[in-house]
This record gives C-alpha cells, sequence and structure tokens, in this order.
C-alpha cells in the first residue's frame, strides 16, 4: 500500500474507515483533514458522522438510508483528490498557559535528565513550537499532538499511574496529550494547564478539534491558581489567535 492509494475498510455494521498510510505523519493527517472537509461539504446522503484520526477518517452512516457500497462509491473520488490537495483550510491557534512547576510537573526532572538537559530547556523545547492537533480521543476533548522535538521523545512510563489530575500536559512517543479529566495514565507528566478542554455548558463544548494548533505559555504556580480560579466560575477561556493557513505549515 502506499499513500497515494486509500483504504476503505468496513468499520462495524454503519461505518468504515478511509486510511491513509500506517504512520503518525502531518503530510497523511492533512490528507485525513482534507477528506474530512471534502465529505463535510459534500453533504452525501446517509451520512451521519465523520471522526479524523491520525491517518484514517472514521464515516459513519445510517443503514436505513445508504450501505457500504454506495457510501464507497461516493468517497472514492474524494479520497483520491484529498492525496493531491490536501487541506487548505485555515488552522485555528489556541493559546494554552502551562505550569511547569512543581507538583504540575512531577516527571519534568526524569526527562531533563534523560535528555541531559536542565528543566528550563525541555520547557524551551516544548513551547517552541505549536503543537498540531491530529486527533481527539481515549478521553472526551483529550488532544493527541505532535511532533515533539526528538531531544524529548521518550516512550510511555513502565509503570502507569493510577491517576492523572485533569489538565495535566504529558509526553510520548513523540507526542503531547491534555487530560481532560482525572483518568489512569502512562504518559511523562512535564506540566499542567488550568483550561478546560471540555465543558458540557460550553458552545461547543469540546475546546480543541483536528487540525487546530496549540501553542503553550509557561506561567508560574500563581498564575495558574488565578487562572484555575476563573475557569471554575466560568469567566476564563483560553485566547484563540488569528488563522494560519495549515498548508504553510507542512
Amino acid at each position: 500500500m502506499t499513500d497515494a492509494e486509500p483504504r476503505f475498510l468496513p468499520f462495524g455494521d454503519a461505518a468504515l474507515l478511509v486510511e491513509y498510510g500506517r504512520r503518525v505523519d502531518r503530510g497523511l493527517s492533512a490528507r485525513v483533514l482534507a477528506l474530512d472537509a471534502a465529505v463535510q461539504d459534500a453533504a452525501i446522503p446517509g451520512i451521519v458522522e465523520t471522526a479524523p484520526s491520525f491517518r484514517s477518517l472514521m464515516v459513519q452512516f445510517d443503514p436505513l438510508q445508504t450501505e457500504l457500497g454506495a457510501v464507497v462509491e461516493r468517497l472514492r473520488p474524494l479520497a483520491e483528490q484529498a492525496v493531491a490537495e490536501r487541506s487548505d483550510r485555515p488552522a485555528r491557534i489556541w493559546r494554552i498557559p502551562a505550569c511547569y512547576e512543581g507538583d504540575c510537573a512531577p516527571d519534568l526532572d526524569e526527562v531533563a535528565e534523560r535528555a541531559g538537559l536542565d528543566r528550563s530547556a525541555v520547557v524551551d523545547l516544548h513551547v517552541g513550537q505549536d503543537h498540531h492537533v491530529y486527533m481527539i480521543g481515549f478521553l472526551t476533548g483529550c488532544p493527541y499532538m505532535g511532533d515533539l522535538p526528538a531531544e524529548i521523545d521518550f516512550p510511555r512510563r513502565k509503570e502507569p499511574r493510577v491517576r492523572v489530575p485533569a489538565g495535566s500536559v504529558a509526553i510520548a512517543i513523540g507526542l503531547t496529550v491534555i487530560y481532560p479529566a482525572d483518568s489512569p495514565g502512562g504518559w511523562r507528566l512535564i506540566g499542567r494547564t488550568p483550561a478546560a478542554l471540555f465543558d458540557p455548558a460550553a458552545v461547543p463544548p469540546i475546546l480543541l478539534e483536528p487540525g487546530d494548533a496549540v501553542r503553550f505559555e509557561p506561567i508560574g504556580a500563581r498564575a495558574y491558581e488565578r487562572i484555575a480560579v476563573a475557569v471554575a466560575a466560568g469567566d476564563w477561556r483560553p485566547e484563540r489567535i488569528d488563522a494560519v493557513e495549515l498548508a504553510g505549515a507542512l
């Protein structure tokens, strides 16, 4: 299989996957996002929902309105076109504050030691780029973002934690995630944000979406507490920076 040959795979009795390649890659992500945008624009009868992932797009359909073969027939030209065109939609850039101090960063010293760097150098590497949101998964609103600089690209912890606090900024396998709720987890915790990534009362309830970019901004413990109080009161949300062309970042 080559990247130019999308695969159409049944996914249960009312969905399919359109898969590009077999790796985590910004180019493949761009194709997935381009296909997602094309499907939305086409408004194909019977398609209920789409969900982008690292290298595939899940397309759910209503089996009372259509069937798998008909959906594949409609999607095939869109999928092949996405290989050439990718996505030219604007990327939303979010400025997300993160505290890289004390209890907010329990694994930062270990990461720094493994990298042969000091704490501040690890933080500089992490905040020194915009993190591309590949997909949302695991927990509601949890973004999988890449790509980490090679200097801090390490595997997961050997022993997962039973509880990772909500807002934890964690790294592993070349990626960054933000835990939107308390959860078990095995990624390395290097910071924490007071921002709420999932708020059922907000519109939309999930802050980030695939194709967005996150720009982390380091804050101290006092600023973290101040923002956390404002978030709990419903008086603070992250700032969205002016959009840039996603194609220009690839």
